[in-house]
């Protein structure tokens, strides 16, 4: 059975197509610029050489095409015929309190997507649009929606609630719904199977580092609280994005800098985070690059960021009332040897004790702590393509 795995973004489109009978990637792409000069797909089918496919894309459904004619190319496609694609798992960032889980797509569903636009402007349309226009090219094939949110659904209302006024959870739905789910899922179960143990034992604190990130808190196998809230906006710092603040700062701002709600939005979205407190880039690896060369401002960003991490390990660790395992995942998590080990380092005496000469490895699954340490720390790459291959089979069976 094979399933293609749609990614879409505002203006790109990750696919994989993964045979799920051994679980083995076929092929792998990226179609970007969509609606933009310059539009090309980046296609590789596993044992052939990588091709770029450079071609207009005015919309979601000419990139699809685009992918699915790769897929099938006589000369560098997986497969020799679209019939040969059982179903097709999409992700999607927001589902609201309306899914604990990953669901087959109807347009029922697809109604409720469309009222959680509004949650997620930059992320609910485009997915949208991948899913319509697959279902366009291919009718009858079983679409499967699997979201961002779902993992985090199980969280108790005394996590996700804010100390707001309640009629506005209940008119609007303010709380906090957390994200990444999927890739948090992932890597704390497959921390269980690495440890061998069964994870409805196990506490373990999920740290999900990239240009976005959010840290959760996994116990027994379900997560329980988790960093990023209403939008993925607060929690960490991040790449661009401020995190948690003072809400006070917004009015103070507002008035000072004579911004409306779009700009202040922007500002804390896209010109905060590691970019605006460096003033270097949103990149972390420029930042280590500036800090190792001395840069003030790079050091005291660094030192923010992990900083930040290390609180909420602790908090999770309270809140959980113990700690076995903390993963660390995603770009910065699985190549950031020296973040790993600040944002560990000072926790022994928490039984958080990290190998220095285990931890200098790059997005390899490995155990990193010392041999005595209480808490296990492990590097597991994320797979948030496998995750929804897997729930779109099980839906689909």
């Amino acid at each position: 059975m094979n399933v293609l795995v749609i990614n879409c973004g505002s203006s790109s489109l990750k696919y994989q197509l993964i045979n799920m009978a051994n679980e083995e990637v076929l092929a792998v792409g990226l179609a970007e610029r969509i609606a933009i000069d310059g539009s090309r797909i980046k296609h590789e089918t596993i044992g052939k050489e990588k091709v770029v496919i450079e071609q207009p894309m005015k919309n979601h459904k000419d990139a699809i095409e685009m992918v699915l004619a790769a897929i099938v190319n006589e000369e560098y496609g997986a497969i020799k015929d679209m019939s040969e694609i059982s179903a097709v798992g999409h992700r999607v960032v927001h589902g609201g309190e309306k899914f604990s889980g990953s669901v087959l797509i109807t347009d029922e569903v697809k109604k409720v997507l469309e009222e959680c636009s509004d949650l997620a402007p930059l992320h609910n349309p485009p997915n949208l649009m991948g899913i319509n226009a697959c279902q366009e090219i291919l009718p009858n094939v079983p679409m499967v929606g699997v979201f961002d949110t779902a993992f985090h659904q199980t969280m108790p209302k005394s996590s996700y609630l804010y100390a707001l006024p309640y009629e506005l959870y209940e008119k609007y739905g303010i709380r906090r719904y957390g994200f990444h789910g999927t890739s948090h899922k992932y890597v704390s179960q497959r921390a269980a199977e690495i440890l061998g143990k069964n994870i409805e034992d196990l506490k373990i604190v999920t740290c999900h580092l990239g240009n976005g990130a959010s840290v959760a808190a996994v116990d027994g196998g379900k997560s329980i609280d988790t960093t990023m809230g209403f939008t993925p906006l607060e929690g960490l710092m991040m790449g661009t994005r401020c995190g948690d603040i003072d809400p006070a700062i917004l009015p103070f701002l507002m008035e000072k800098e004579g911004l409306d709600a779009a700009g202040l939005s922007d500002l804390m979205n896209k010109k905060s985070g590691i970019l605006g407190l460096t003033g270097i880039s949103s990149d972390f690896r420029d930042i280590e690059d500036a800090a190792a060369a001395g840069d003030e401002r790079a050091i005291l960003g660094l030192e923010t960021y992990c900083k930040k991490i290390k609180k909420y390990i602790g908090a999770y660790m309270a809140e959980m009332g113990g700690l076995d395992a903390i993963v660390f995942t995603a770009g910065i998590g699985e190549n950031g040897a020296e973040i790993r080990r600040d944002i560990c380092k000072g926790m022994e005496a928490l039984g958080i004790e990290i190998d220095e000469e285990k931890n200098n490895v790059r997005g390899k699954e490995r155990i990193v702590s010392t041999d005595n340490s209480k808490v296990k720390i492990l590097l597991v790459p994320t797979n948030e393509e496998l995750m929804i291959a897997r729930d779109t089979v099980a839906l689909v069976k």
